[in-house]
């Protein structure tokens, strides 16, 4: 019961102070994070790599599934975020981690596939071309993975993605040891590197640019095989690069309410499998949603998970407008709503839990993650 207790006490600390009805932005709501520290960390076995990389995961658990299923207990949550990291030299560890909820000030104490398209009606999304938006922002931060998924910029060399992308649940995936990042660039009709560019060396086409990674962490709640049991609440994991991509990135964002979505919809870019070579933009309305993840129908194929989903509100702190990547897309699943089918694709959201974790990996300084 007390192990219960704290966990309703984290979910609460965690609740969102929402702008007043009459504020006519969109606005990030604040947030109480919790914080995530390591605690131990071991030395594993190498892994095998041998698992086939999956570009889409399904689940036969639905909204409803997740609704009912019970929740966690405080040692459960734990054992979910604690997390694996692989390095570049094959080299694996498991660091065990613990929650502790701070007060302002505080010193830091303690299923089954029916069909592999995933396209609802008339197909809504648009494939990016040009280097003048490929290149610039937003677009620029996504990202292709070596293992065919895709990426987005979170920090100077952090790339978030779906943890199915690198871990089937049970085994890393082939090329996941020498996983490599691409970035769009401009391939150049004469050759050229790109400097004072000309009429007569305008780029023809763009091409990927790839960087190696160093290090990559994936939650155990991906690992265990707990979220393939019921759903996608821990597909996500994230890539820290050998060197910084000098790309403007975007940053992670705990994830409001489906209701105080700006028009409750979602936004994301990814590489799908069926228009090879093109950056694919779209945008939908989220139809429902539980604790760790947001169901919709924007229409995407294999290859776009792992994709940063995002949404543009109004920060009031700083006076502006910002788009933060608030979920990361996962995969497809076919809902049994009132007894008929029905399929959604899903996202992961960034839970505070979730938020102050990755924030955690990417500035390994608790004290910069206190604020979703």
């Amino acid at each position: 019961m007390a192990a219960l207790s704290t966990l309703i006490l984290l979910l609460c600390a965690a609740k969102d102070v929402l702008p007043s009805s009459s504020h006519w932005k969109p606005t990030w709501p604040s947030y109480r994070v919790p914080v995530i520290l390591p605690r131990s960390t071991l030395n594993l076995e190498k892994p095998q790599f041998d698992a086939e990389a999956r570009l889409e995961v399904t689940s036969p658990c639905g909204p409803e599934c997740h609704k009912s299923s019970p929740l966690p207990t405080y040692e459960e949550v734990k054992n979910y975020l604690s997390y694996e990291t692989l390095y570049a030299n094959g080299s694996l560890t498991e660091t065990e981690v613990g929650i502790y909820i701070l007060s302002n000030g505080g010193d830091g104490s303690q299923g089954k596939t029916r069909t592999k398209r995933q396209i609802y009606g008339y197909d809504s999304r648009f494939s990016i071309f040009g280097k003048d938006f490929l290149l610039n922002y937003p677009f620029s931060t996504s990202v292709k993975l070596s293992t065919g998924c895709t990426g987005t910029l979170v920090a100077e060399k952090h790339v978030l993605t779906a943890a199915h992308c690198i871990h089937d649940g049970k085994s890393y995936v082939k090329g996941a040891q020498k996983l490599r990042v691409g970035f769009l660039k401009p391939k150049l009709k004469d050759g050229s590197k790109g400097a004072n560019i000309t009429n007569s060396a305008m780029p023809e086409k763009m091409k990927f640019q790839w960087i190696r990674v160093k290090r990559t962490h994936v939650p155990k709640g991906w690992i265990k095989g707990n979220a393939n049991d019921i759903g996608m609440d821990y597909d996500y994991a994230l890539l820290e690069l050998k060197k910084p991509h000098k790309r403007k990135f975007m940053k992670i964002g705990v994830s409001p309410p489906a209701r105080h979505l700006p028009g409750g919809r979602i936004h994301f870019s990814g590489y799908d499998n069926d228009r090879p070579g093109n950056l694919v933009y779209r945008f939908c309305d989220v139809k429902d949603e539980t604790y760790d993840l947001l169901y919709q129908q924007c229409d995407a194929q294999p290859g776009a998970s792992g994709s940063g989903v995002y949404v543009r509100m109004w920060k009031r702190q700083n006076h502006k407008w910002e788009r933060k990547i608030i979920g990361i897309f996962s995969g497809h699943q076919w809902v049994d709503m009132n007894g008929t089918p029905q399929d959604f694709n899903v996202a992961v959201r960034i839970t505070p839990l979730k938020y102050a974790q990755i924030c955690y990996w990417i500035k390994g300084n608790y004290l910069d993650c206190r604020e979703g």
